[in-house]
């Protein structure tokens, strides 16, 4: 079984799609930081996509331990997060704050869309090898089952767009988004 958490409307084949809005019609509704709909040791991969920065420090950890919790034995789990190092690279290179707010503070676009704490690679290394991932290391969202899904793990300022992603290995812009893969 694997699990998308945090779906919203970017649904994904193969997966159970898990959001706690029942309006973007999950699969399941339940609180991605805590999942009482599944049992431990029962999931193959969790895939989590700008989500762990819309709770706090301790929730995340929670939730984290909880995924952990979820996985089997050599199971995947693939963050992606906002990457703080390279907000901040923007920011000191293009002094153009307004672009980055939703980097920063979220969409604000509902309750859930506020963004409550931050990562660099550094500190979710650290956080995942602590609570027993082994094989932390940052992943290619291209070679991915769900590279097809284009959603924030695809984040490139200057923004380009999708399709010619997908037509060119020659990417301009930077990566703004961290994803790192752990095992279990």
């Amino acid at each position: 079984m694997k699990l998308h958490l945090g779906c919203y409307q970017k649904k994904i084949h193969g997966y159970v799609n898990v959001d706690i809005r029942d309006d973007v019609n999950p699969d399941v509704v339940d609180d991605v930081f805590e999942l009482k709909s599944f049992s431990a040791n029962s999931i193959d991969v969790i895939y989590v996509c700008h989500v762990l920065e819309h709770a706090s420090f301790e929730e995340s950890i929670k939730g984290i331990k909880r995924w952990f919790e979820l996985l089997k034995d050599g199971g995947v789990l693939r963050i992606a997060v906002p990457d703080l190092e390279a907000v901040f690279e923007h920011y000191i290179f293009y002094k153009d704050l307004k672009i980055l707010n939703s980097f920063i503070y979220g969409s604000q676009k509902h309750d859930y869309d506020f963004h409550r704490c931050g990562w660099d690679e550094k500190t979710i290394t650290e956080l995942l090898k602590n609570i027993g991932f082994e094989s932390v290391s940052r992943y290619d969202w291209r070679e991915t089952e769900h590279f097809y899904i284009d959603d924030y793990s695809q984040c490139y300022l200057p923004e380009i767009s999708y399709k010619s992603r997908r037509l060119s290995d020659d990417i301009k812009g930077k990566l703004m988004s961290l994803n790192i893969e752990a095992t279990k």
